[in-house]
């Protein structure tokens, strides 16, 4: 039989595909726990699930899933727009603000070209750049930040696509305005600058980058329904560019990729800011309790903007297959180069002091 890598296309040899926060059922197979014991705290999940309109929306979009979805997304674009004063032609869906992460490949990336990241960045800009046969430069970030002054000194001639994601996964550090804004007038023309703002709703004080939207820059902001929307199990996201970038992304997107029940939920989640504000308040709870413990406990921890933390342990796989043995998910972090640490979604108080309890057993065990 021919080695299948003389077909295959070669950067995929050394790739190693995205995984995942380990899903509860199959936690509970492996383990034979009970899944209604198990806690999932590894993948940055909404601990209160989605909006009730939401839910309502999307069972009474189920009753006509054999229609094809608006494949346009007129209603769901128009009122993301509506939302941040912008035009219908800034919006483009995806599935899940991933796959605009894909868009820009397929429209800018060719063999040879750069992109640039911070080190710690999320994996999978690194992972999407390498299919389209881009080389990955990662810069250096001091204190798990993006140093945005040195990332713009890595552009070069054939620089494509520059990542910033704000607040960041999985350090959950955060860039400010006045940072972004320098960043910008370094930034040439034929640079894409791609804004990850998955976690900006958890911001006090959000930042504006949709202002270089308005001012027609190549710039790209993802935003997604995922996190504080709940609605993660749908694959719903968006981008928000100048129309003549937009107008490109919708060129390269599969017909029909944001389902109708995606759509139906995101726009009545869209609308429910009493929804919203409760998963801010309990996520400042959940922050003030898991960072106050971790202090107590001696810890180092990365200080978050987001619905998660990073916490240095010593030895992350070890905790991380110790609580899952106790029915608690988190995140390891050898994939991010961070061996000694695991990432803590914020889940409910309950959830957050079971996380706590297994952690005083583990440290107790190697003291």
């Amino acid at each position: 039989m021919t080695d299948i890598w003389n077909a295959a296309n070669p950067q995929l040899k050394g790739l190693v595909a995205y995984e995942p926060g380990k899903p509860i059922d199959e936690v509970a197979r492996e383990l034979g726990l009970d899944p209604g014991d198990i806690v999932k705290l590894a993948s940055n999940e909404n601990p209160l699930g989605p909006s009730p309109k939401a839910v309502a929306a999307m069972q009474a979009a189920l009753a006509r899933a054999e229609i094809y979805p608006d494949g346009g997304g007129y209603k769901l674009r128009n009122a993301i727009a509506a939302k941040f004063g912008l035009e219908m032609g800034n919006v483009v869906l995806g599935n899940g603000s991933n796959e605009i992460i894909e868009f820009v490949g397929h429209a800018f990336l060719r063999p040879g070209d750069e992109v640039v990241t911070a080190e710690h960045a999320f994996v999978v800009y690194k992972l999407m750049s390498t299919l389209f046969g881009a080389t990955t430069i990662e810069v250096a970030d001091p204190g798990f930040k993006h140093d945005l002054d040195a990332m713009a000194a890595a552009i070069t001639p054939r620089t494509k696509e520059v990542f910033i994601a704000n607040p960041n996964n999985p350090t959950g550090t955060f860039c400010t305005q006045e940072e972004i804004d320098r960043f910008m007038t370094k930034v040439p023309g034929h640079v894409i600058v791609i804004f990850d703002e998955a976690y900006y709703e958890f911001l006090d004080v959000p930042m504006d980058t949709l202002k270089y939207v308005r001012e027609g820059r190549n710039v790209v902001v993802m935003r997604t329904f995922s996190k504080i929307q709940g609605l993660a199990g749908l694959r719903i996201g968006y981008g928000l560019a100048p129309k003549h970038l937009a107008d490109l992304l919708q060129k390269t997107r599969q017909p029909f990729n944001a389902n109708a029940l995606a759509q139906a939920g995101a726009l009545a989640g869209l609308q429910d800011e009493e929804h919203m504000e409760k998963t801010r308040a309990l996520n400042r709870e959940g922050l003030a309790y898991l960072q106050g413990t971790f202090a107590e406990l001696g810890l180092d921890f990365t200080p978050s903007y987001g619905n998660f933390v990073l916490v240095k342990v010593g030895d992350g796989d070890s905790l991380f297959h110790y609580s899952m043995k106790k029915g608690v998910i988190i995140r390891a972090l050898r994939a991010y180069k961070l061996p000694e640490y695991v990432r803590v979604s914020v889940g409910t108080m309950p959830q957050n002091e079971k996380f706590v309890r297994v952690l005083k057993e583990w440290l107790a065990e190697r003291a």
